[in-house]
C-alpha cells in the first residue's frame, strides 16, 4: 500500500469528533486515508465530505473540508491517502 499526502488537519470538533482538513490534493468519499502525527496514528475510509455545512461526494486541492473521524486527531495532523501499490 501507497500513502500520498492529501492535507493538513487544521480544526477538530470534539463533539462532533469531525476534522477540519485543508486540502493539497483530491479526496472522495470512500478513499482510505491515514491520519498521523505525534499521538494520532489510524486508518479509516471518509464516509462523507462537507464544505460550508453541504455535503459532497468530492473536494479539490485547496478546499477546506470537514470529515467525521473515528478518533481524536489534533491541528497540524497529517492526512495521507492509501492507495493500493
Amino acid at each position: 500500500m501507497a500513502e500520498h499526502p492529501v492535507g493538513t488537519v487544521s480544526h477538530y470538533y470534539s463533539k462532533l469528533e469531525v476534522a477540519g482538513i485543508e486540502l493539497s490534493s483530491e479526496l472522495n468519499v470512500g478513499d482510505t486515508i491515514h491520519i498521523l502525527g505525534h499521538t494520532s496514528d489510524f486508518t479509516q475510509t471518509v464516509g462523507s465530505i462537507q464544505i460550508e455545512h453541504e455535503a459532497v461526494e468530492s473536494a479539490k486541492a485547496g478546499d477546506p473540508v470537514a470529515v467525521k473521524v473515528n478518533e481524536r486527531v489534533r491541528v497540524h495532523d497529517q492526512v495521507l491517502l492509501v492507495t493500493p501499490d
